[in-house]
């Protein structure tokens, strides 16, 4: 077997600090290699239809004056909107379908029907492509699922609060009422998520809408009389597969600021809990600082780290919790940062401070808001407000004992 002298490091290099990270930082890409943590880039369009559908907008008139700035803030957009007769909010999502429906301040209820819209063009377009030719047949298969995908997106009772079709998608969904909830959690997935994995019909509990569809009917079984709305939040680029996306920031940091945005702009005054998954946590724990006070809690389960060295760094008024099921192999990534790559301290390590949730039932990275579990229930009670009736990790007995 070949030694790591014999591959040229410099005496005394294997001791340094620099080679211990370089060596952690090739095992973490081995391990996930390994274990199945990759995927396949969605092919990417030549053009960018929200871009487009925002520009006309913004050059749009309508009965004789200019439009608002899309950009303008979700306040402004909201007064113009209620201004309007339903007919005429109507028009506008019939003529700016990708601009109203991701328009933050337009009414929810509006941005679910102007994404309908949008998503039927989407579709129109994917099936010309599942038969075109002068794609790779990778491609024709790849346009194929994400006609069914968007065919599934827009059955009936379905509410999509955003959706792009540029290169892989981005879309967020919601269940329950967003206008009247008074308490909104948001899930916040992980790596390889676009709009062909946004659902899953098959172990449906490993995409954003099963997460979602999960926890807000966990929440209503331990709550039935909480007025409580779910968000799967797929609204942002994350790293597809493995790579150095992956492991390094980047894509986490303009994800926080998507996070921070939608927040700011949702259509209720109701408190805010983050459900963070994986590489979601990541997201979570860069936008923590920069997230309003209506924000009580931030959850992350299955976390490589929040780019933080400790809960206090993260510079939130939110609680934060934690979880790891015993059998998730994300344990064995080294947490550390070096050079840009890794994501800093463990947030189940109790020097980190956070409070240290039960996952029991999880079974694995991906089983965390599976039916049943004791973590999707600890979700359920962190979600609805019932925070003194969670179940701690068996090493921190007391995470909510100031809290009851």
């Amino acid at each position: 077997m070949t030694s790591f002298s014999e591959l040229g490091a410099p005496p005394g290099f294997l001791q340094s600090s620099a080679w211990r990270a370089a060596l952690a930082l090739a095992v973490v890409f081995v391990m996930l290699a390994v274990t199945g943590w990759t995927g396949i880039r969605g092919t990417k369009g030549d053009t960018n239809p929200l871009a487009s559908s925002r520009a006309a907008w913004a050059g749009g008139t309508f009965h004789g004056h200019r439009l608002p700035d899309p950009a303008a803030g979700p306040h402004r957009i909201a007064k113009f909107f209620a201004k309007l007769r339903k007919a005429d909010r109507l028009r506008l999502a019939d003529r700016y379908p990708l601009a109203v429906g991701n328009m933050a301040g337009a009414p929810a209820t509006l941005r679910y029907q102007a994404n309908r819209k949008a998503m039927d063009q989407a579709r129109d377009v994917a099936a010309r492509r599942s038969h075109d030719a002068r794609l790779t047949p990778e491609g024709r298969q790849e346009a194929g699922r994400l006609m069914h995908r968007l065919d599934s997106m827009m059955r009936p009772g379905r509410q999509i609060l955003s959706f792009d079709p540029a290169a892989g998608g981005r879309a967020a969904e919601v269940f329950g009422d967003l206008t009247h909830a008074r308490r909104v959690s948001v899930v916040v997935p992980g790596v390889d998520t676009n709009l062909v994995n946004f659902e899953r019909t098959k172990q449906a509990v490993r995409a954003p809408v099963g997460m979602a569809s999960s926890l807000y009917d966990a929440e209503r079984a331990v709550r039935p009389d909480a007025r409580t709305a779910v968000i799967a939040w797929a609204d942002y680029t994350a790293p597809a597969g493995v790579g150095v996306d992956a492991a390094a920031g980047q894509m986490a940091q303009a994800g926080a600021q998507r996070l921070e945005s939608m927040i700011g702009a949702l259509p209720t005054s109701a408190d805010v809990s983050l459900f963070c998954h994986s590489y979601g946590s990541v997201v979570c724990g860069v936008a923590a600082r920069e997230l309003p006070s209506r924000v009580g809690d931030i959850v992350v389960a299955g976390s490589p780290g929040m780019r933080a060295q400790n809960a206090a760094a993260l510079h939130t008024t939110a609680r934060v919790w934690a979880m790891r099921d015993s059998g998730d192999w994300i344990q064995d990534i080294p947490n550390l940062e070096f050079g840009g790559l890794g994501h800093g301290a463990d947030p189940v390590d109790p020097a980190f401070g956070s409070r240290v949730l039960s996952a029991a039932g999880a079974d694995g990275h991906a089983g965390y808001f599976a039916r049943g579990t004791q973590s999707l229930t600890n979700f359920a009670l962190v979600g609805v407000g019932a925070v003194a009736g969670v179940s701690c990790a068996t090493d921190d007995g007391d995470c909510a004992a100031d809290l009851a």
